[in-house]
């Protein structure tokens, strides 16, 4: 019995090592299958428990273990799954323990980020910040104006524009800041001056989306005059961002005042009408600009020579300035107007509708057939190291920025009529009144061609005869016009004067050395020299057209016996 008993319990010992075996058997299994789990750090109850097992009971414990866990990471499908799985056998409860086992590892990989996928902290660089330079002829509300709404518009915060620096210079002198200042952007000055920087090779085309969806809202002509300038590409080289005419303002009250007809042309103001006021009042009833200052003052300069020919166009230019107080820019002209200074000013649309709005006594006149419609153009700079940026700085000027020439201290005409569309633009009935007026007006047949290919020496000659010696001429013309009012000289003797007065001068050509008469053919002549770059001649030109003028004025007065 006692050998029956040990063979027995040598059997039973035999049969728990065998059991005991075959579980350690299955946890390397289990853990082989375990990689994943070792590498993110979960740690599983079943190894650390099968350590411990020796007997039936304690495989039993494991296995309740490693369910609970399950029960902790499984959908409440799984886990009535798993409790209705039969248990009754040491092999099925092996089989159950690993694949409890294998689930816990599947459902530990979706909860638990593996190392490798963490993230690595990357550097954003940031943008860099700009400021656009901005060469311009618009005065200093426009600049305000701008700078207060677009360095707060979403375009300059998507394209990082942190300032716009505005440099205002005569037109003659554009090329060569723009160069110098590496200029992004011009803006303002009239389509002759724009004109003349695409033929100097200074613009880029408008090619960004942005900025070609913008252009495309500005109607192309207007009253038959071009806003764009399409070159032989195709392409867009500037673009108006306004649109103005040409005429004078006049203070109603001091018209009447001094019994003066509203003029309706620009022969009034070479009027011996306005010269019997300078006369007796010794105050300049007319106010003019130096067009070397003044792109606005040379457009009608420039509207006077083709609407009465240049040989006319002179003489009434030359009876303006006799009549005139000559200003530096076009702003104090109109200015003068509103403060009854002067009579009457020659002026931009726009400044005749702000004289509007600040004295009521104020009306602005655009003389039939005798005037133009201009756009104000807008242009990318060759010269600009942020042309996107620039270019996204044109639409914001041609979209959203059109609301600049709606304020009440601006009142210019937009180029973009869906402003009017706007809550601001229906609160400016006038501006759209005006603005539909000026798509009829009756305009001159304007040869801007023509004009480009004198429009440098025209300004230059206009300065040294008309304001160098301005004082000299309008001695002459005041003598001239009181000695007939006195009746001391006859009306023929008047009309002969004047025409003297007014004759055009001969001078040496310094590129020829021969005696010419200032004309439309020697203008253009010398225009070309200069900008082949012979810009040496100015200096002699000039000189000799103030001498010839002031010896014109006073052979009139001697004639006078003055």
């Amino acid at each position: 019995m006692i050998k029956s008993s040990r063979i027995a319990a040598t059997q039973n010992l035999a049969l728990i090592a065998l059991v005991v075996v075959i579980i350690l058997i299955a946890s390397a299994f289990v853990l082989v299958k375990r990689p994943q789990s070792e590498e993110t750090g979960v740690q599983t109850t079943t190894s650390t428990l099968i350590e411990k097992t020796t007997t039936m009971t304690e495989t039993k414990e494991t296995e309740t273990n490693t369910f609970t866990r399950l029960e902790e990471t499984t959908s409440p499908k799984e886990e009535k799954q798993e409790e209705t799985t039969p248990t009754t056998t040491k092999e099925t409860t092996t089989r159950q323990e690993e694949t409890r086992t294998q689930s816990e590892t599947i459902i530990v990989q979706t909860t638990t980020p593996e190392k490798t996928t963490i993230p690595q902290e990357t550097k954003v660089t940031p943008r860099k910040e700009i400021k656009l330079v901005i060469l311009t002829r618009h005065p200093g509300d426009i600049i305000q104006k701008t700078k207060q709404l677009f360095l707060k518009s979403d375009i300059a915060k998507e394209y990082n524009i942190v300032d716009l620096q505005f440099i205002s210079v005569p037109p003659g002198l554009w090329v060569r800041t723009a160069e110098a200042k590496q200029a992004d952007v011009g803006w303002g000055g009239g389509p002759t001056l724009f004109d003349t920087l695409y033929i100097e090779n200074m613009l880029s085309p408008l090619e960004t989306e942005l900025v070609k969806q913008a252009v495309s809202q500005v109607p192309d002509t207007l009253a038959g005059v071009p806003l764009k300038k399409v070159g032989p590409d195709g392409k867009v080289y500037w673009v108006s961002a306004a649109v103005s005419s040409f005429g004078f303002t006049v203070n109603t009250e001091l018209a009447q005042q001094y019994g003066l007809e509203i003029p309706k042309s620009w022969r009034d103001l070479a009027s011996l009408n306005l010269a019997k006021i300078l006369v007796s009042t010794l105050e300049p009833p007319l106010g003019i600009a130096d067009p070397t200052t003044s792109t606005s003052n040379t457009r009608m300069y420039e509207i006077i020579l083709q609407a009465y020919g240049w040989d006319e166009g002179w003489r009434v230019l030359t009876l303006m300035a006799a009549n005139a107080h000559i200003y530096g820019g076009s702003g104090d002209v109109r200015d003068a107007v509103i403060r009854g200074e002067r009579i009457v000013g020659i002026t931009i649309d726009f400044y005749g509708y702000t004289a509007q709005l600040k004295n009521p006594a104020c009306v602005y006149i655009s003389p039939p057939g005798e005037t133009i419609v201009n756009g104000d153009p807008i242009a990318l700079f060759k010269t600009s190291q942020n042309p996107e940026a620039a270019q996204a700085f044109i639409a914001w000027v041609l979209t959203e920025g059109q609301k600049i020439w709606l304020d009440k201290d601006i009142n210019r005409l937009p180029a973009n009529p869906k402003v009017f569309e706007t809550p601001e633009g229906k609160q400016r009935p006038d501006l759209k009144e005006s603005y539909e007026k000026i798509k009829e007006a009756s305009s001159i047949n304007f040869n801007d061609t023509l004009a480009l290919s004198y429009e440098f020496m025209m300004q230059q000659f206009f300065k040294a005869t008309l304001v160098d010696v301005h004082s000299k001429l309008q001695e002459a013309w005041m003598a001239l016009v009181d000695a007939y009012l006195s009746g001391t000289i006859s009306e023929e003797k008047f009309q002969e004067l004047k025409k003297k007065l007014t004759d055009p001068i001969e001078f040496t050509d310094p590129t020829t050395g021969d005696r010419v008469v200032w004309s439309v053919e020697v203008a253009a002549r010398l225009n070309k020299e200069f900008f082949a770059g012979n810009t040496s001649i100015l200096d002699t030109v000039m000189k000799e057209w103030r001498e010839a003028a002031s010896a014109k004025y006073q052979s009139v007065l001697d004639e006078l016996g003055g």
